[in-house]
């Protein structure tokens, strides 16, 4: 008997892509270089162990920031050609691919930013020499004394010894939230934060996915809470999250294909940790990398 329905035609399903995020914001210090900037002022090794430790207490969110900012620098009493001279310490200890990832990403389209709590003269120089728009890079600014060093033998600003830190929210330990939101308050589009510490993790309610970086340092709160743990040296893999397999097809592009296949070799090699099942099996599915959870690490 013949049967008058049609046969409707089979249609696989559309290959799962990744999302692309337009807005990638970034923490700067142990993010996109391997120091922290304050922590590099200090001169002797007593002061640089009390400074350090008071960084990662801050950084591990075992201490609020607002508490030991100002410490820091009251203790440091740095002149402004000593935070000047930080300028050319970001740019040598510069997190491998940090450079290459900012070109790529601007090549592709995405709009970058770096928001810091570091001391906004060398972070807004390091943003300069990465390519990163000045209007999109936010750290904290400080007063000098005027009056201070010998200035009336015509020494110069570079003398000029610390005063205050201008007010500004990044001083406090979830002020970055804050300054994010300002930022992409008009803007369309997903967004990606890619840092380091704990206020870094406690800004990732302002935006659609947060990275955790962990290849300068490991802060176990930042690795088990954030949605994504980046665990190699390398900040290549930030490209794949942030651009999707448009990172993988034909950009046109020689840097922008080199530094995607080497993201790509990363991420086959247990470069991302997940603390999110389906993130990581979406992810698994896009580019055919192995989706490591849990406590697994490979730094």
């Amino acid at each position: 008997m013949r049967s008058d329905r049609k046969t409707k035609k089979q249609h696989s399903p559309p290959p799962t892509r990744w999302p692309v995020y337009r807005h990638v914001i970034f923490d700067c210090d142990s993010t996109l270089t391997r120091i922290e900037g304050i922590d590099e002022l200090a001169s002797h090794a007593d002061t640089r162990q009390r400074v350090a430790d008071l960084t990662r207490s801050a950084m591990d969110g075992k201490t609020d920031l607002e508490t030991v900012y100002e410490e820091r620098l009251e203790i440091l009493q740095p002149t402004r050609g000593a935070v000047r001279a930080l300028r050319s310490r970001y740019r040598k200890h510069v997190v491998e691919d940090a450079a290459a990832l900012m070109q790529a990403l601007q090549v592709l389209g995405h709009e970058v930013y770096i928001v810091s709590g570091g001391l906004f003269d060398p972070v807004r120089e390091f943003g300069l020499h990465l390519g990163v728009a000045p209007e999109h890079i936010r750290a904290v600014e400080v007063e000098y004394d005027t009056l201070s060093g010998n200035w009336w033998q015509g020494q110069g600003p570079w003398h000029e010894a610390y005063l205050a830190v201008q007010h500004s929210v990044l001083t406090e330990s979830d002020g970055k939230a804050r300054v994010i939101r300002e930022l992409l308050q008009n803007q369309t589009g997903r967004s990606l934060l890619v840092g380091d510490g704990v206020s870094d993790l406690l800004a990732s309610r302002e935006v659609d996915l947060f990275a955790g970086f962990g290849g300068v340092i490991c802060r176990e709160r930042v690795a088990s809470e954030s949605k994504v743990f980046i665990q190699s040296k390398s900040i290549a893999p930030v490209l794949l999250l942030a651009a999707g397999t448009a990172a993988l097809e034909h950009s046109g592009d020689a840097d922008v294909e080199a530094l995607a296949d080497k993201a790509h070799t990363l991420t086959q090699s247990a470069a991302l940790r997940w603390n999110e099942v389906g993130l990581a099996e979406k992810f698994e599915a896009c580019f055919g990398a192995r989706a490591t959870t849990g406590s697994e690490r490979d730094l």
